[in-house]
Parts: C-alpha cells; sequence; structure tokens
C-alpha cells in the first residue's frame, strides 16, 4: 500500500515591483553672472619662443569692445582663438584700440600683424594705438616696409581702404588719463623697467571693475599705490628659486628689469588686489606650482598663473 503524496504547497509569487519613480531634477542653478568688463589673456610669454605661450598681450573686453594691451607675435590668432571660443569683440575686424606699454620687441613684434591682417580680412576702419614716444616711428617703418603691398591690395582687384590701413597714433610721455570713452577710462602710470625711459602701467576703470596691467618693471617704493583698488591685478613675475640658479650678470638684469614672485608677493600682500594674475613669466628651469607657493608666501588672497586664452 503506497502512502499517498501531500499536496504540493503553492508558493505564492512576489507582487511586481513599481516601476520606480522618477528623480525630481534639482532646481536649475542660478546662471553665474558674466561681468560686463572681461580680461582675456592672449599671450603670457616672453622673449623665449615657448609654443604654448605666445608673446606678451591681453584684451580688456567691455559688453563686446576690445581694448588691447601689447602686440607680441601671434596676437591676431590668439585673438582669433578667444573669439571662436565665445568671447566677443575679438574678431580681426574688431581690433581697432591698442595700448602699448613700452616699445621692446616681445611686446611689439606682432605690431605689424595687428595692422595688416585684420585690414586685409575686412577692418574697414584704422586702428588707434596709444603708446610711449617712438610709437609713431615704428608705426611708419612698418607701413614703409609693406608699401608694396599696400598700394597692390588698395589699387588692385582688392579695392582696399588706405584710410584703414594706416594707423591713428596717440603717444604720450607722462603719466595720467590718456583715453576716456562711454565704456571705459584708460589710465597711464610711470614704471622702472632696467633703462627704458618711457615705460609703464595701466589702470583700466569700467563701471563694474577696475583692472591693472603692471607692465613690466622692477619693484619701487610706491608702487603699490598704483595697484590700490584693483579688482584685477595682472603682474610679470620670474621665479625666485630659478633667479637664484642664474649667473650673476643675469640677476643684474633681471633685477634691474623685472619682479620676483616674491617681491610681488610684498607688493600684493600692501595693494590687496581682489584676484592677481602672474604673467610674462620667467621660470628659469622651476614650475608654475613652486612659482604659486612663492606669490602667496605673504600675499593671502587669490592667485592665478597665468596661461594664454585665459579669461577672467
Amino acid at each position: 500500500m503506497t502512502t499517498p503524496k501531500s499536496p504540493r504547497k503553492r508558493v505564492p509569487k512576489p507582487a511586481p515591483k513599481s516601476a520606480p519613480k522618477p528623480a525630481v531634477p534639482p532646481p536649475p542653478a542660478a546662471p553665474a553672472r558674466i561681468p560686463d568688463t572681461l580680461l582675456v589673456l592672449l599671450g603670457t610669454g616672453t622673449p623665449i619662443p615657448e609654443p604654448d605661450a605666445s608673446g606678451p598681450a591681453l584684451a580688456i573686453v567691455h559688453r563686446g569692445v576690445s581694448y588691447l594691451v601689447d602686440c607680441g607675435p601671434g596676437i591676431v590668432r590668439r585673438a582669433m582663438a578667444a573669439a571662436l571660443a565665445g568671447v566677443p569683440g575679438l574678431t580681426p575686424p574688431e581690433l581697432t584700440r591698442l595700448f602699448i606699454t613700452h616699445l621692446h620687441s616681445d611686446h611689439t613684434a606682432g605690431l605689424a600683424d595687428l595692422i595688416l591682417t585684420p585690414w586685409v580680412v575686412g577692418r574697414h576702419v584704422p586702428i588707434h594705438i596709444h603708446g610711449p614716444p617712438g610709437t609713431q616711428s615704428m608705426v611708419n617703418h612698418i607701413l614703409a616696409a609693406y608699401a608694396e603691398d599696400i598700394a597692390i591690395r588698395v589699387h588692385g582687384l582688392e579695392r582696399s581702404s588706405l584710410r584703414a590701413v594706416t594707423p591713428v597714433v596717440h603717444e604720450f610721455k607722462s603719466a595720467g588719463v590718456i583715453h576716456r570713452d562711454e565704456n571705459l577710462t584708460v589710465r597711464a602710470f610711470r614704471v622702472r623697467h632696467g633703462t627704458w625711459p618711457h615705460a609703464f602701467g595701466f589702470r583700466f576703470q569700467a563701471p563694474d571693475r577696475a583692472i591693472v596691467i603692471s607692465g613690466d618693471t622692477r619693484p619701487f617704493p610706491g608702487i603699490e599705490k598704483n595697484y590700490k583698488a584693483a579688482d584685477i591685478l595682472v603682474h610679470e613675475a620670474y621665479s625666485h628659486a630659478g633667479f637664484s640658479r642664474r649667473t650673476r650678470d643675469w640677476q643684474k638684469y633681471h633685477g634691474a628689469f623685472h619682479t620676483s614672485a616674491l617681491q610681488l608677493s610684498r607688493i600684493a600682500a600692501a595693494a590687496q588686489p581682489k584676484l592677481l594674475v602672474m604673467t610674462h613669466q620667467l621660470l628659469f628651469g622651476d614650475t608654475p606650482e613652486n612659482m604659486l607657493a612663492e606669490v602667496t608666501s605673504i600675499y593671502k588672497g587669490p592667485a592665478i598663473y597665468g596661461k594664454d586664452l585665459m579669461v577672467m
């Protein structure tokens, strides 16, 4: 006689899982306010031909109107790169205002490019150039050097404007206001750059920001007065550690013409800019990280090691 099998117990199926509720997206963050006045580093280099650092040049852009400072090699192409990245006012035909701190070749070797290239590609007005004594002579020699090119473009098939390729030069040799328009005021101040008789820095005062450009300078008594109440201070610098390894003759030269990161730290501590930006950096075998450590050893505010095409 077989024992009957007990009936199988039915295991209840688990209830179907409900689909997960879609996550509620967080409210969008308020967009960061873009200042009316921007600083664009177009070239942070030195006479050393480094591929990633074009010759000294920068732009102040206020509501789409650009004001260039210095014109080292590569300025027009760097400006176009910034324009393609979305910065207004920097296409070649819009490059119509230039301020030159001094006439050293690394700060002016792109002047012919700036006069001619935007004109060739569509600038219909002359560029206005503000610079120290000697600027007009430099412009005259550039125009003479390219006289045949200019004649062919003006009188040939292009029918380009002679007026538009002829810069309007405003020379100045004293400190004070050198330009004022509906956007901003530019004030020049004297600096000490070796044996140059005329070397200047600039203060660009817009309604929303004060941006100060040191130009090339060594430290001197009272230098920080030019930098007071700056929203951004753009200052040249060299590595103190790297400098200490240079030969005595080069130390004499750089000490007379330039500012070390340690010296800049003391100056910035006195001036207290809201942001310090190093440019025209000479590392002498040191690293950007070490230079930043030097410049923030006394000054404790925000500091940036500037690189080409930075926008702030």
